[in-house]
């Protein structure tokens, strides 16, 4: 596999804090990679690292084998970004912010900006800040992708836009993924990237949860479903128990690296029938994981996105994720009553 972006051990701490922890991750060639968290998780820290705009702490940060920090003159010219909230010069138009920063590339940037402004259907003679929010996110990306860069980095890309531009804006990651380019973009907006990514990592308190192409994802992290009668099944002899509830006969898990061997032992096992296994989005994943995270005996995983087990040092969660805790956050229906034989 050719690694495009590769990060190991990176860490990066301010006043004492630590805000990104101990990140290691690997993004292929020609991937749309999804890091995915609440606000607070350290994603819009880790992109700063990775475009040169922070220094870290320890670890090291390379975008095509090139070090982040020490080569980051060199790959403005092959990585393009995209800040969450971008800043121009609003007194300039479409035409002339292309012209302006044209300066600081090499040729061709400002033919390439006039053709993707037409494509995105942007005035040239329209003033920045006359710009709605789409179409100031379509100026950012235009910028950006002028350089005709080998990497694209978005944080936040569809903050603040309506769903028929998020979806358009989404759709056109496919194409330039399709192009050979690789993409790295950041979303507290799980559900939306689903449908456009190939690979995805999540990241609370600064460390990454788990990592991995979206097939991987969905084999490593499944839901089991069964009812019983007498002892429920142990789910721990099941695999890395990441939720789980009963309730009268019913019996749901959803498992973490789940023990092959040990399911179909399940499914002939006295007092146990109806043994379902499915698949979760991202969603319910991140939902999952995040309550193994905050749970007192449960554990930070390793830096691999694996499985390792210890106490959380951690006390607050994500602004934005506090209801995904593990007491409410939202679960798959049990069967119903009718269903029972």
């Amino acid at each position: 596999m050719d690694t495009i972006i590769a990060t190991n051990g990176l860490t990066k701490i301010f006043n004492g804090k630590i805000v990104v922890n101990r990140l290691s991750l690997n993004v292929p060639r020609g991937a749309i990679f999804a890091l995915l968290g609440g606000n607070g998780a350290g994603k819009s820290t880790t992109i700063k690292m990775l475009t040169g705009l922070l220094p870290s702490n320890d670890g090291t940060a390379r975008i095509l084998d090139r070090d982040c920090w020490r080569d980051a003159i060199e790959l403005r010219h092959r990585v393009g970004y995209v800040p969450e909230r971008p800043r121009f010069y609003d007194w300039m138009n479409v035409r002339d912010i292309g012209w302006f920063t044209a300066g600081f590339h090499k040729s061709g940037f400002e033919t390439r900006y006039a053709d993707l402004t037409r494509r995105f259907r942007l005035d040239p003679a329209a003033r920045l800040k006359t710009l709605s929010k789409g179409g100031y996110a379509k100026v950012g990306l235009a910028l950006a992708l002028a350089s005709d860069p080998e990497v694209l980095i978005l944080d936040e890309p569809t903050s603040g836009l309506d769903l028929f531009i998020r979806r358009e804006f989404l759709a056109s990651m496919v194409e330039l993924a399709g192009s050979g380019r690789t993409i790295l973009l950041s979303s507290h907006g799980i559900a939306e990237v689903e449908r456009v990514a190939s690979h995805a990592g999540f990241m609370a308190e600064g460390q990454l949860l788990m990592a991995a192409s979206l097939e991987e994802l969905r084999k490593r992290i499944v839901r089991v479903r069964l009812r019983f009668e007498g002892l429920p099944p142990d789910p721990a002899q099941l695999g890395n128990v990441l939720e789980f509830e009963t309730s009268g006969r019913l019996w749901q898990a959803v498992l973490q690296d789940p023990n092959r061997l040990a399911l179909e032992e399940l499914r002939d096992r006295d007092g146990v029938r109806g043994v379902e296994e499915s698949t979760l989005n991202l969603e319910e994943m991140y939902t999952a994981l995040l309550a193994r995270f905050h749970r007192p005996d449960s554990a930070h995983p390793s830096s691999n996105g694996r499985a390792s087990f210890s106490t959380p040092s951690g006390g607050h969660q994500p602004s934005d994720f506090r209801a995904h805790r593990e007491a409410d956050a939202p679960r798959a229906p049990f069967y119903s009553e009718e269903e029972l034989p």
